[in-house]
């Protein structure tokens, strides 16, 4: 009798001890300042399907798409082309920014029109300017 109810009392505290402790990860300074780096970031960003952000998170997974919630813990960041969306938490990224940070068409047309435009005047103007008539030009 004594060894059985023994028996189920230590298999009842491996079982208990199994389901009640959790690991957890400690906060440390640094941390609690990356996680606010990345909410301020996500807070300046903005919520709207126009704002195409991508989102690395600390396991090298890269995330792309456009925030759709944000919550006080996580925001909601949902895919444009399939329309997924996952639930990130904020202590799990790394690096919030941008898509699509490089020139846009508008600029490349820009600047395209600014070195025809150069071209044009060096020959018609400057060229006749520089050269009096010489033999070299």
């Amino acid at each position: 009798m004594f060894r059985t109810t023994l028996s189920l009392m230590l298999s009842g505290f491996v079982i208990l001890a199994a389901v009640s402790f959790q690991a957890t990860k400690a906060q440390t300074p640094q941390n609690i300042i990356a996680v606010e780096k990345v909410r301020a970031k996500v807070n300046k960003l903005g919520v709207g399907r126009n704002i195409r952000v991508e989102v690395k998170l600390h396991d090298d997974t890269k995330l792309k798409g456009y925030i759709s919630a944000i919550n006080p813990d996580s925001f909601n960041l949902t895919h444009a082309k399939t329309g997924a969306s996952h639930d990130v938490d904020y202590a799990d990224v790394s690096e919030v920014k941008k898509s699509g940070g490089g020139i846009s068409s508008r600029t490349w047309i820009i600047l395209a029109g600014a070195a025809t435009a150069a071209t044009v005047v060096g020959f018609t103007v400057l060229k006749p300017i520089v050269c009096d008539g010489g033999a070299g030009c």
